[in-house]
């Protein structure tokens, strides 16, 4: 298993470019099982979440090419024939994202076998919202051996309240939707831009939709939609994790190929802890440190409120921030994993259910820490930037599931961080862990 070691203790410098969204990119490349036709997608991360995304959509019977060496970031995917609508275990046990393939196979194909979702292990993700919405369309759903199999000869629109808002739940629920008879009706929807991004992709290949990105979303369903061209908008989670990199390490840095309207809660986080924030344009934000970090609170939500895809990451700012922080997670209800880690490299955090409370500025040593899971992962990397001493980091497969080659960008702009891998690693482990 590859390690990260890390020497704290570099302010970093220069300019750091986003890779696409891998949130954005996953229901994108589910998206093409709707179709027939070609669908090419531009701005595609090299993360291994999406090359888990392209050996399920192959293993299915598609066809999944990746650009050569002149276009590594594009992949075009054809779903002429789907000869094994099967979402299987041993391929996505690894990816949350392996429900988005329920709705998209069943509305294209009319049966699908979706195991059901793995990755990391940051709580409960259920998908009964989705299994309830796609039943109101008149899917026959029954689960068992860790298996759900749906069917339906074609999907009926139908008026859909979602009980609590899902990002997952919208997205496959949208796609389900675009082929379905008559009208549907999704309330109480996701906003989240990704979800914006997936319903741009869906209306190119011919889709009739209204409201992306609002809280009701109306569909009316087409006999069949077509190929398209689409880029992959920036990955605004690893945009605001370079932001807190630049902060935390009291650094002077450019991040660029980002769209900072998708950052505005985390700028505003930042702005009120004393960093500064420059928005030099639509895609590219400055941060330089402050000299002495403040205290904020912080409580995640949907977007476009805090995003607990950050939470991690600030409560490593807020480790260095004079005063005492409140760190509320309303997402997820196992995500202060990271926080064991952080204490020991000598955070001061202490964990009551949902709240963390962070006391600081904590003069940060360095440790051998575990990565628990993709947040966790990056929440340690920018403790071990400032850290005194070197640190090593194990498990980065995590960050790997959504980081493309981290070690390098940050390197590039003055930090001490190189990859070392471990040849003892015990065969398998890698694997099973999410």
């Amino acid at each position: 298993m590859d390690k990260f070691v890390i020497r704290g203790g570099n302010p970093l410098r220069g300019t750091i470019r986003v890779s696409g969204a891998k949130n954005s990119a996953l229901p994108c490349m589910a998206a093409a099982i709707l179709t027939e036709d070609e669908v090419t997608l531009e701005n595609i991360p090299q993360v291994r979440d999406i090359e888990t995304e392209r050996r399920l959509l192959a293993s299915m019977g598609a066809e999944v090419r990746q650009g050569g060496a002149d276009a590594p970031h594009t992949t075009t995917i054809r779903c002429q024939r789907l000869s094994d609508p099967v979402a299987k275990y041993e391929i996505v046990k690894t990816m949350r994202a392996s429900s988005l393939v329920l709705g998209p196979l069943i509305a294209r194909t009319g049966m699908a076998r979706v195991a059901m979702p793995g990755g990391c292990a940051i709580g409960g993700r259920p998908i009964d919202l989705h299994i309830k919405g796609l039943e109101k369309m008149g899917a026959v759903i029954t689960q068992q051996h860790g298996y759900l199999e749906a069917r339906a000869e074609r999907l009926k629109g139908a008026h859909l309240v979602f009980d609590k808002i899902t990002v997952t739940g919208t997205e496959d629920l949208l796609m389900a939707a675009v082929l379905a008879e008559d009208e549907t009706l999704m309330e109480n929807c996701a906003r989240e831009p990704e979800v914006v991004d997936l319903a741009a992709l869906l209306t190119a290949m011919g889709a009739k939709i209204e409201g992306g990105g609002t809280s009701t979303i109306r569909v009316e369903g087409v006999g069949r939609l077509h190929g398209a061209r689409h880029r992959i908008f920036p990955d605004r989670i690893e945009a605001g994790t370079f932001l807190i990199a630049g902060a935390i390490t009291g650094g002077d840095l450019i991040v660029a190929g980002c769209n900072a309207t998708h950052l505005s809660a985390v700028i505003a986080k930042l702005e009120e802890a004393g960093v500064r924030v420059d928005i030099l344009g639509p895609d590219t934000v400055r941060v330089r440190g402050a000299e002495r970090l403040r205290a904020a609170d912080i409580s995640t939500e949907e977007y476009p409120g805090f995003p607990t895809d950050m939470q991690a990451q600030y409560m490593a700012l807020a480790t260095q921030a004079e005063g005492v922080s409140v760190v509320e997670e309303n997402i997820f209800e196992n995500r202060f994993m990271h926080v064991q880690e952080l204490v020991r490299m000598g955070a001061n955090i202490k964990v009551e259910g949902r709240t963390a409370t962070v006391r600081g500025p904590a003069k940060l040593s360095a440790a051998a820490v575990m990565c628990s899971d993709l947040r966790a992962s990056a929440s340690l990397v920018l403790a071990a930037l400032v850290a005194d001493g070197e640190s090593i980091l194990d498990r980065v497969y995590h960050m790997d599931r959504g980081y493309e080659r981290i070690e390098e960008k940050l390197a590039g702009v003055g930090a001490e961080i190189r990859r070392m891998g471990n040849i003892f690693a015990p065969k398998g482990e890698e694997s099973e862990a999410g």
